[in-house]
């Protein structure tokens, strides 16, 4: 068969993700946009959002761009040397860390090549070793400490250096992945729908299941594996703890709702370092081809949109109480278990199914030698882990109350204003509400994408399993929502 009429086959086959090329068009470059707009419209000079955004056609651009903090130097503000240096060394220490420090090895699925890859596992080591140094600093220097400065001082342009290496690396592992050959030693393969032909989607999308590449003095890295883990998830706690550090320079105190907050999602982060060996049955390393989608949802989307929360509360202080504090705790404890418990489950009877703790569930044993589980938590529902992920995502909102607000000029004397220590005062005024747009976000995306994840998931294990997942559709009834979806 032609090189062209495999693509076609392997497009009939699979069909179009996220619509096609204009999705792939749209997501890769509409929503580093989107990430900008939340950085610009919800700021710390004039408001979140900015007072001329609620009114935007009685107001000029000039003073639009005054409110949200554009930079002087227009464009080529959004970018520098030294933001981009920086983050270039963050990137070199955790390569570092990943090769000095002890390491289990782990051998991956089984590939459709009948191979497996061998993974170097030490992200609990590496990044408790960065935030160790991180504590250590911020005992010295507290708030200030040069770190967290830094970081509040050249965010946009920290942010506009994290989108540049994502493409740099999407477009680096794509035209790498033309050297794929079958039947390789290193058990290099293509991911099953992302060599259609179409160079946009499959830039998207990504050609290669497991690219990786062996960098001097350091070794061989699985660039999908080191992505999902490090740098992105890393930088989602460092920037938490960077706008804790500014909410103490702006106040004076941080708040037990930005506390929680932080707290709560460097748990679900440290979490997945401890079970780091699970990521190998998922499907981002099981099915989909590292491209552009993964590269910017790990290294941009996770640090710089999932911190939006506690960089809105760094500006607006807000105070939960016993009472709030042991509600948002209930609802991540809740979360946690039901994600981490079912996870397990499926993991341990995935690797040994005559361990005591899951030896007792029921299954059905597919044509194709699987098990799928129709007992314990996969027999409530297909994807009873999702319910706990998006459960532990109210808790990251709901502590912004009913957001939005106004910074007035120090003296202006407002009722109930929470004033800075530069006298500056901040109250809700007319943006109240307004700001829910931006830290409630997190909930309303996260729902959207763990239904689309369940739906990739329901199509490729029809086309795996054919009728058997059907009779098994049958029994565990519910998607992820039991008795509702």
């Amino acid at each position: 068969m032609a090189p062209r009429d495999k693509a076609s086959a392997a497009t009939a086959q699979h069909g179009y993700e996220f619509f096609g090329p204009p999705g792939a068009f749209g997501i890769s470059f509409g929503l580093p946009l989107l990430v900008y707009l939340f950085t610009f419209a919800c700021n710390d000079v004039s408001g979140c959002p900015a007072p001329a955004l609620l009114s935007p056609r009685a107001s000029s651009l000039e003073q639009i761009k005054l409110q949200v903090g554009w930079p002087q130097d227009g464009i080529r503000g959004l970018a520098s040397w030294k933001a981009t240096g920086a983050l270039l060394g963050y990137y070199l220490v955790n390569l570092i860390l990943y090769r000095v420090l002890p390491a289990s090895h782990v051998d991956g699925t089984v590939l459709a090549s009948g191979g497996r890859l061998k993974y170097r596992f030490n992200t609990m080591y590496s990044n408790t070793a960065t935030l160790a140094a991180l504590a250590a600093g911020t005992v010295a220097q507290g708030a200030d400490f040069p770190v967290w400065t830094f970081i509040d001082e050249n965010y946009i342009q920290l942010l506009t250096a994290s989108i540049g290496i994502s493409y740099a690396i999407s477009t680096f592992v794509y035209v790498r992945s033309f050297s794929v050959k079958p039947g390789n030693k290193d058990n290099r393969e293509l991911a099953a729908g992302g060599h259609t032909g179409n160079l946009l989607y499959d830039w998207f999308i990504g050609r290669e299941l497991n690219p990786r590449v062996t960098i001097p003095l350091i070794g061989e890295i699985d660039i999908k594996e080191w992505c999902e883990l490090r740098p992105g998830m890393m930088g989602w706690i460092i920037l938490n703890c960077a706008w804790c550090a500014r909410q103490y320079r702006n106040y004076g105190y941080v708040t037990d709702s930005i506390v929680c907050i932080t707290a709560v999602q460097a748990v679900y982060t440290i979490d997945s370092w401890w079970n780091e060996s699970a990521i190998l049955t998922t499907m981002d390393i099981t099915t989909d081809g590292f491209g552009m989608m993964l590269a910017f949802g790990d290294l941009v989307w996770v640090p710089f949109v999932y911190t939006l929360q506690t960089r809105y509360l760094s500006v607006h202080p807000q105070s939960l109480g016993p009472l709030g504090l042991m509600a948002m705790l209930s609802l991540i404890g809740t979360g946690f278990f039901i994600f981490r418990s079912a996870n397990s489950q499926k993991n341990a009877f995935r690797t040994n199914p005559n361990d005591p703790n899951v030896s007792h569930l029921e299954f059905i044993e597919t044509k194709t030698g699987s098990k799928l589980l129709t007992t314990g938590w996969w027999g409530v529902a297909r994807h009873i882990n999702y319910l706990g992920d998006w459960i532990q995502s109210w808790p990251y909102s709901l502590p912004t109350g009913l957001a939005g607000y106004q910074i007035l000029a120090a003296g202006s004397g407002a009722e109930g204003a929470f004033v800075m220590r530069d006298g500056r005062e901040v109250v809700p005024g007319n943006a109240k509400g307004w700001g829910m747009l931006i830290t409630y976000f997190y909930i309303v995306y996260f729902a959207v994408l763990l239904i689309h994840r369940d739906r990739r998931d329901d199509e490729k294990c029809h086309r795996k399993y054919g009728e058997d997942w059907e009779k098994y559709k049958k029994i565990v009834r519910w998607r992820i929502i039991p008795g509702i979806y």
